[in-house]
Protein backbone atom coordinates (compact mmCIF):
# COMPACT_ATOMS: atom_id res chain seq x y z
CA UNK A 1 0.00 0.00 0.00
CA UNK A 2 1.15 3.85 -0.63
CA UNK A 3 1.84 5.49 2.01
CA UNK A 4 -1.36 7.79 1.82
CA UNK A 5 -3.17 4.68 1.57
CA UNK A 6 -1.70 3.88 5.13
CA UNK A 7 -1.92 7.69 6.38
CA UNK A 8 -5.79 7.43 5.72
CA UNK A 9 -6.53 3.65 7.44
CA UNK A 10 -4.21 4.87 10.42
CA UNK A 11 -5.48 8.00 10.43
CA UNK A 12 -9.42 8.07 8.69
CA UNK A 13 -11.00 11.65 8.20
CA UNK A 14 -14.21 12.21 8.78
CA UNK A 15 -15.28 9.45 10.60
CA UNK A 16 -18.79 8.59 12.06
CA UNK A 17 -22.11 8.30 11.89
CA UNK A 18 -24.23 11.51 10.74
CA UNK A 19 -27.46 11.93 13.02
CA UNK A 20 -28.86 14.90 10.87
CA UNK A 21 -27.46 13.95 7.61
CA UNK A 22 -29.52 14.89 4.84
CA UNK A 23 -28.97 11.96 3.16
CA UNK A 24 -27.17 8.19 3.55
CA UNK A 25 -25.84 6.05 0.48
CA UNK A 26 -24.66 2.68 1.06
CA UNK A 27 -22.50 0.09 -0.83
CA UNK A 28 -21.30 -2.94 -0.42
CA UNK A 29 -19.66 -6.28 -1.67
CA UNK A 30 -20.79 -9.38 -0.67
CA UNK A 31 -18.00 -11.55 -2.00
CA UNK A 32 -15.20 -9.49 0.13
CA UNK A 33 -18.00 -8.85 3.17
CA UNK A 34 -17.53 -4.95 2.82
CA UNK A 35 -19.69 -1.98 3.37
CA UNK A 36 -19.74 1.53 3.52
CA UNK A 37 -22.16 4.47 4.43
CA UNK A 38 -21.49 8.03 3.44
CA UNK A 39 -23.55 10.73 5.31
CA UNK A 40 -23.88 13.67 3.50
CA UNK A 41 -25.44 17.98 4.76
CA UNK A 42 -26.13 19.91 1.30
CA UNK A 43 -26.81 23.55 1.57
CA UNK A 44 -29.99 23.62 -0.56
CA UNK A 45 -29.40 26.69 -2.08
CA UNK A 46 -26.16 26.61 -3.72
CA UNK A 47 -25.73 22.14 -3.27
CA UNK A 48 -22.45 21.98 -1.65
CA UNK A 49 -22.10 19.46 0.72
CA UNK A 50 -21.02 21.67 3.58
CA UNK A 51 -20.56 18.01 5.76
CA UNK A 52 -19.65 14.69 4.78
CA UNK A 53 -18.72 11.76 7.14
CA UNK A 54 -18.80 7.63 6.68
CA UNK A 55 -18.91 4.73 8.21
CA UNK A 56 -17.32 1.67 6.74
CA UNK A 57 -16.86 -2.04 7.80
CA UNK A 58 -14.11 -3.28 5.93
CA UNK A 59 -10.09 -4.07 5.18
CA UNK A 60 -7.63 -1.08 5.37
CA UNK A 61 -8.39 -0.53 1.32
CA UNK A 62 -12.16 0.12 2.33
CA UNK A 63 -11.50 2.70 4.97
CA UNK A 64 -8.92 4.46 3.30
CA UNK A 65 -10.97 5.01 0.27
CA UNK A 66 -14.10 6.84 2.78
CA UNK A 67 -11.86 8.81 4.59
CA UNK A 68 -10.29 10.28 0.63
CA UNK A 69 -13.57 10.73 -0.72
CA UNK A 70 -15.04 12.39 1.74
CA UNK A 71 -12.09 14.85 1.68
CA UNK A 72 -12.36 14.76 -2.05
CA UNK A 73 -15.98 15.70 -2.09
CA UNK A 74 -16.33 17.87 0.95
CA UNK A 75 -16.97 21.69 -0.31
CA UNK A 76 -17.88 20.19 -3.38
CA UNK A 77 -21.53 21.16 -5.55
CA UNK A 78 -23.41 17.56 -5.99
CA UNK A 79 -22.52 18.25 -9.87
CA UNK A 80 -18.90 18.20 -8.59
CA UNK A 81 -18.54 15.15 -6.23
CA UNK A 82 -21.05 12.65 -8.72
CA UNK A 83 -17.90 12.87 -11.16
CA UNK A 84 -15.74 11.84 -8.57
CA UNK A 85 -15.03 8.26 -10.53
CA UNK A 86 -13.91 5.13 -8.54
CA UNK A 87 -10.31 5.81 -10.65
CA UNK A 88 -10.26 9.28 -8.99
CA UNK A 89 -10.03 8.04 -5.49
CA UNK A 90 -7.53 5.37 -6.31
CA UNK A 91 -5.43 7.93 -8.09
CA UNK A 92 -5.60 9.95 -5.28
CA UNK A 93 -4.34 7.53 -2.98
CA UNK A 94 -1.40 6.89 -4.96
CA UNK A 95 -3.27 3.99 -6.27
CA UNK A 96 -4.05 0.30 -4.82
CA UNK A 97 -2.73 -3.15 -5.56
CA UNK A 98 -5.54 -4.52 -8.21
CA UNK A 99 -7.06 -6.83 -6.11
CA UNK A 100 -8.00 -4.01 -3.83
CA UNK A 101 -9.43 -1.81 -6.52
CA UNK A 102 -12.75 -3.09 -5.47
CA UNK A 103 -12.62 -1.55 -2.56
CA UNK A 104 -12.71 2.17 -4.04
CA UNK A 105 -15.32 1.24 -6.04
CA UNK A 106 -17.68 1.16 -3.10
CA UNK A 107 -16.38 4.83 -1.90
CA UNK A 108 -17.56 6.47 -4.85
CA UNK A 109 -20.86 4.53 -5.42
CA UNK A 110 -21.89 5.16 -1.70
CA UNK A 111 -20.73 9.16 -2.42
CA UNK A 112 -23.39 8.63 -5.42
CA UNK A 113 -26.28 6.81 -3.81
CA UNK A 114 -26.26 9.36 -1.15
CA UNK A 115 -26.26 12.27 -3.66
CA UNK A 116 -28.68 10.57 -5.61
CA UNK A 117 -31.12 10.09 -2.32
CA UNK A 118 -30.59 13.54 -1.33
CA UNK A 119 -31.92 14.99 -4.79
CA UNK A 120 -34.81 12.26 -4.81
CA UNK A 121 -36.28 13.79 -1.36
CA UNK A 122 -35.60 17.11 -2.54
CA UNK A 123 -37.69 16.60 -5.23
CA UNK A 124 -40.41 14.81 -3.63
CA UNK A 125 -40.53 18.56 -1.55
CA UNK A 126 -40.81 20.00 -4.23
Amino acid sequence: YSEKVMDHFRNPRNVGEMKDADAVGEAGNPVCGDMMYIYIKVDPETEVIKEITFQTFGCSAAIATSSMITEMAKGKTLDEAIKITRKDVADELGGLPPQKMHCSNLAADALHDAIKKYREKMKDKK
